[in-house]
């Protein structure tokens, strides 16, 4: 950085700063678990000495702490795409099944709430469209933290719920789906040229829960991109200007993945696992009825504990998506792989 051209292509600047970033936090984390490698042999030591059963206690907190550490800090491993580093944004859609579906969108919201919440990541709602009966038409939220992308693109696709719906007076069993879409945080990224010409950009009341200020001021925003016809919306926020920040985040990470795809297709290199994130493809299926079970079918990872999932407990999946041999690769992944 120090070199006097550094900044004069700051697309290539940005993305070495980016790289650093990452590789430092790597650095840190390395020498915070080595620390805890150093204290837990000094308290096997001392509780052996002293037979003294607190610190036997704190060896085996210390022992838990740093398995976990360790646990995570292996997963890192695992992320080789240029943009795993970065945080994520992620929508759900409620799919075919009503307002079941509706219900079903909304739980899922909570369970990835629940999730960030759990493994240290900062959740911030972007947009959250309330449904008529219950439920939610639509939200967005966007997850901070170290590598959050990497972990939660293994959420991408159709998630089918299977119970006895609280809606149908008849207690029928009732199928619903509901789709989950992951992008990276692309904030930082200058090559995503956005124009004011481009863009046409609406305001409007915001609907459903959200106090008087929201229901009576038009807060909400909708920008749509009329070269490529892509819409987002926002309206989490009592203040206008901030919903459309919230909204060029949301239209900068679309484009993004708009622009990259679309050179995919010239070049025909397509990611190999596409088919598995498209809309239609059923990722998961949540049974609460007649048995419960929550199985991911790209890896056959699954638990009778369906009420923990729900509360968040998703790494066993994540875990076993990132190290499965089936899913999206960067082209340097492949390239070892067949090596």
């Amino acid at each position: 950085m120090s070199d006097p051209g550094f900044w004069d292509r700051p697309n290539e600047a940005r993305g070495k700063i980016q790289k650093l970033k990452a590789s430092r936090g790597q650095i840190v984390r390395w020498e915070q678990l080595r620390r805890s490698c150093d204290d837990l042999e000094t308290m096997i030591e001392l509780a052996g000495e002293v037979a003294d059963p607190a610190a036997g206690a704190e060896s085996d907190q210390i022992a838990g702490a740093l398995e976990r550490d360790l646990y995570r800090f292996e997963l890192t491993s695992f992320f080789q795409g240029e943009l795993d580093s970065h945080d994520a944004v992620l929508s759900i859609h409620p799919g075919a099944g009503g307002t079941d579906s509706q219900d079903w969108a909304e739980m899922l919201l909570r369970m990835y709430l629940r999730w960030a919440e759990a493994n240290d990541f900062k959740a911030s709602l972007l947009d959250y469209q309330e449904a008529e009966e219950a439920g939610i038409k639509d939200a967005t939220i966007e997850i901070q933290g170290d590598y959050a992308f990497g972990y939660v693109q293994a959420e991408s696709g159709v998630h089918r719920l299977v119970r006895i719906s609280p809606f149908d007076a008849a207690r029928r069993r009732h199928t619903s789906f509901a789709s989950v879409f992951v992008l990276p945080q692309v904030d930082e990224l200058t090559d995503v040229e956005i124009r004011d010409e481009d863009l046409r950009v609406d305001t409007f009341r915001a609907s459903g829960a959200g106090g008087q200020h929201v229901n009576k001021t038009d807060s909400a925003v909708r920008i749509t991109h009329l070269a490529t016809g892509i819409v987002v919306q926002s309206q989490a926020e009592r203040s206008q200007h901030r919903n459309r920040d919230h909204a060029m985040r949301i239209l900068k990470a679309r484009l993004y993945h708009h622009y990259r795809e679309e050179e995919r297709k010239r070049l025909d290199h397509l990611e190999d696992g596409k088919k598995e994130i498209a809309f239609g493809s059923q990722i998961r299926s949540y049974v609460f009825y007649p048995y419960t079970l929550v199985k991911d079918h790209r890896t056959d990872q699954e638990t009778s504990d369906v009420q923990a999932v729900m509360d968040g407990q998703l790494n066993p999946f994540i875990d076993a998506w990132l190290r499965s041999s089936s899913r999206p690769r960067s082209r340097g992944e492949r390239s070892e792989a067949k090596s």
